[in-house]
């Protein structure tokens, strides 16, 4: 894996809520047969996180799953310990159908936080972003604008969001339009 530095060098922008790109998130995709306790077991049991059922996100603060597709997994750990969790995920699935991928360098991530959170993220994907429909423990594989890109609510008033690397840039310039001041619509 290469060094640390982020795709933005850790930018922020305060607006109506604050945008920050986040420091080096480690993110391992998993793939397999979510109906196969083998892979089930294998994965919690080296995770430590419990599995989450459809667009569930278990995120504990120090590691998270979060669900991406019938047979897709993401997990969340520190950036330093992403090698080592592949390689003991590796481990534990040999011999079963299943795929580990470290994509901590691949991917970019950006936290809002700010009671215009919700607003913000209905701006640029197509989510019900009401309080009846979507909240804090949930995920969403989805679009921001023209890119592709996940997120989930890390409280009422917060929100990590996942997109590539290579679009760090744009979705960052996306986020502080999205929450330029005076541009509140009042909605959610």
């Amino acid at each position: 894996m290469s060094d640390l530095a982020t795709a933005l060098d850790g930018a922020s922008f305060d607006g109506l809520v604050k945008v920050e790109e986040l420091h080096a998130q480690g993110m391992i995709t998993l793939r397999g047969d979510f109906g196969d306790p083998g892979f089930v077991t294998a994965v919690t049991g080296v995770a430590e996180v419990s599995m989450p059922g459809q667009r569930g996100a278990i995120v504990d603060g120090r590691r998270g799953l979060l669900w991406m597709s019938p047979d897709e997994l993401l997990l969340l750990c520190t950036y330093a310990e992403a090698p080592i969790l592949a390689a003991k995920l590796d481990a534990a699935l040999a011999g079963q159908h299943g795929l580990v991928a470290n994509v901590s360098d691949a991917r970019a991530c950006f936290t809002l936080n700010g009671a215009y959170t919700r607003e913000v993220l209905a701006k640029l994907a197509p989510v019900d972003m009401s309080r009846d429909s979507f909240g804090p423990g949930e995920v969403r594989r989805t679009r921001l604008a023209q890119v592709a890109a996940a997120f989930w609510l890390t409280s009422d008033d917060g929100a990590q969001i996942v997109c590539f690397r290579s679009v760090a840039e744009y979705v960052f310039n996306l986020l502080k339009a999205a929450s330029a001041p005076g541009s509140e619509v009042d909605f959610l």
